[in-house]
């Protein structure tokens, strides 16, 4: 958490918040956070305009003209904004203060967030040294290339997707959703699937991130937007967070396992892993995990 449909939520409530607003003071509490200079980190953002807030993948882009601020949420970076006096908090870390006298605020519990200030012509090359796939829609998001990639996989097809590599933007809560309404188990060995298999994890891929952004993100755990707001995208998970709930689709109780070390919900009659499939492992991965 965050996940892409958390980020580009937040995105569009910083557009709405600090557009056109130029920074005035920077105050860094936690230095280990900037990921570049940080000896000219404040310096070189003050009295730089904020043109325009973007996103790729999971990252945050404030686009300052002839540079870009890259910020990663990790798991509970936020941002929030005060129009008046910043109250205390040993959880805000950054403090941005602007033109019209409001402060933006970034908190982040665990210090896992990271900030780097680079100049915008070095923008795509710091992209592709990421190895971020394409974003998940249908403009960029195409089929032939995703089905080369996963017939070509030895791995898993949950940790697979979870590598940002073949599509950007897909975290432990939407692949979770995505196999599910693919018929997918989340061990099925990804060259192993049909074709069929791989169109239909494509298209919910679309779908279902499509569907987070409408509906604001998910909130769970401590996810707000860049408004203060809940997300209700929670409201139409099907299988993530529903142990020993009944499957959507045919009642089955979901349960729980571990793949690649991340908890992963399925229904085991919905989402079968065919004995072969699991012979051609050697081992197990998995474990039952409370179901």
């Amino acid at each position: 958490m965050p996940e892409l449909p958390e980020v580009e939520t937040v995105r569009r409530g910083l557009e709405r918040l600090v557009l056109g607003r130029r920074i005035v003071s920077v105050d860094v509490r936690v230095p280990k956070m900037i990921r570049t200079s940080r000896e000219t980190f404040s310096l070189d953002l003050m009295g730089q305009t904020i043109e325009a807030v973007r996103r790729r993948g999971k990252y945050l882009i404030f686009d300052l003209g002839q540079q870009v601020l890259i910020s990663h949420l990790r798991m509970e970076g936020k941002y929030l904004l005060f129009l008046e006096e910043v109250p205390a908090n040993k959880h805000f870390h950054f403090f941005f203060g602007l033109d019209n006298g409001g402060t933006l605020v970034y908190q982040d519990v665990r210090k896992f967030g990271t900030f780097e200030l680079m100049a915008k012509s070095q923008e795509a090359a710091y992209f592709i040294s990421k190895k971020i796939g394409p974003e998940p829609t249908s403009q960029d998001f195409k089929l032939a290339p995703f089905e080369r990639a996963v017939l070509a996989s030895k791995k898993a097809i949950k940790p697979l997707l979870l590598e940002q590599k073949l599509v950007a933007g897909l975290g432990n809560i939407y692949v979770d959703e995505v196999l599910w309404a693919a018929k997918v188990h989340p061990e099925h060995l990804a060259a192993q699937l049909k074709k069929a298999e791989i169109k239909r994890l494509h298209d919910e891929t679309i779908r279902i991130l499509q569907l987070g952004i409408e509906k604001g993100g998910s909130t769970i755990r401590t996810y707000r937007n860049a408004l203060g707001l809940d997300g209700t995208m929670q409201d139409y998970l099907q299988v993530y967070g529903q142990t020993g709930q009944p499957c959507p689709r045919c009642g089955r109780a979901i349960q729980k396992i571990q793949v690649g070390g991340r908890g992963s919900h399925f229904c085991p009659k919905c989402q079968k892993n065919d004995k072969n499939n699991r012979n051609n492992r050697g081992h197990c991965l998995w474990q039952i995990d409370g179901c």
